[in-house]
């Protein structure tokens, strides 16, 4: 199990104090969240990619870049790369001299976002959200197998002896996860390719992520890729905690009633019994986060969103003290227990790069 945290770049007004940081200090408290996550013996961070206030993160490869240059063994993602707005070409090219630059602690999440002006900013039409979709990831896993690459589709003008450079490290290309909320056509393409599927459940119950997953599990079986139980799943999560829970939800609830992204609609406590969003002592996100597996079968990344709503930074590192001290010590035990032998571990690139190297069985990604 590879566990970690998620940034979505939110600049947001703190509730309890009125103030908004800037851009500039949210851009360096993002970067401060990931080193802290390397600290305290997190396996990855994961940054969102957004084009719009009161967001960030644009140009995630910039920010992966600098931050790969001030870790050691940190795994740099993703949570999104928008397949749709983005030239697939030059998502190619990005991410593989980003896999060079890290020496291949890289990987990316593809996805769709969920902010519908993007596309006429892009040049897109949201209404073509899924044909995008499918058809620049069928040309970016092109890019990065073939050395010359002749295409042509409805999207982007056709290439002609193409080669994307520089190639990926190792001839290896960076692991994809398809991260989805809502789209079976998304799971159905992590199953065809055998990538993985990431599925942010965060804001849907439970019952509708388990039918998505359950969908890929099998579809990923159909394609050849290995046994339901060896498909390649990532799940989101929301925690904040104290040593007591009434002093996490004191302090938690101005945050989460006045958050952009949930404020102003259910309770925390019907959101909390509804999603993972876990607001409490340590014991109880470790108690919560181990029935997912229950739902969800073995799984291989766990990614948890802290630094959001306004929640200052002195508060985030806390938060991630504790994780990593007192949270993921115990999941990685308690989730080792009784996983069969043939599932696989999370991805990395010298996984990949032994897999291919020795021709394993599939299953562990690619």
């Amino acid at each position: 199990m590879q566990f970690g945290i998620f940034s979505v770049g939110d600049v947001t007004t703190d509730p309890t104090n009125g103030r908004t940081p800037t851009e500039h200090e949210r851009i360096k408290a993002m970067v401060a969240v990931a080193l802290k996550a390397e600290e305290v013996g997190l396996d990855v961070f994961a940054t969102g990619e957004h084009h719009n206030p009161p967001f960030v993160p644009s140009s995630p490869t910039t920010m992966l870049g600098y931050i790969a240059a001030r870790t050691e063994r940190l795994l740099l993602s993703t949570s999104t790369t928008l397949i749709t707005t983005n030239d697939p070409v030059k998502i190619a090219e990005d991410f593989a001299m980003l896999q060079h630059l890290a020496d291949g602690r890289v990987d990316l999440m593809m996805g769709r976002g969920n902010t519908g002006p993007v596309y006429p900013w892009f040049g897109q039409d949201i209404r073509q959200g899924i044909p995008l979709a499918i058809e620049n990831y069928a040309l970016l896993h092109r890019l990065w197998r073939e050395d010359t690459v002749d295409w042509e589709g409805r999207f982007r003008t056709p290439l002609q002896g193409f080669t994307a450079t520089p190639r990926p490290l190792d001839g290896v290309p960076p692991f994809v996860w398809h991260g989805s909320i809502r789209s079976p056509e998304i799971a159905e393409q992590a199953a065809y390719y055998g990538d993985g599927f990431f599925a942010n459940n965060i804001f849907w119950p439970r019952e509708h992520f388990v039918r998505l997953i359950d969908l890929y599990r099998q579809r990923y079986a159909h394609y050849g890729h290995g046994t339901p139980e060896q498909a390649v799943v990532g799940l989101g999560g929301q925690v904040f905690m104290r040593k007591n829970s009434q002093d996490a939800v004191r302090e938690f609830r101005p945050y989460f009633d006045n958050a952009p992204v949930y404020g102003h609609g259910p309770s925390l406590e019907e959101f909390t019994e509804q999603t993972p969003l876990t607001v409490g002592s340590p014991q109880e996100v470790i108690e919560k986060t181990l029935t997912f597996r229950e739902s969800f079968g073995d799984y291989q990344r766990q990614l948890f969103l802290m630094d959001h709503a306004g929640l200052p930074l002195k508060t985030v590192l806390e938060q991630l003290d504790i994780l990593g001290e007192e949270v993921v010590p115990v999941l990685r035990e308690e989730f080792a227990k009784g996983r069969p032998a043939e599932v696989p571990d999370g991805p990395t690139h010298e996984a990949l790069v032994a897999r291919r190297d020795t021709a394993a069985p599939a299953g562990t990604g690619g």
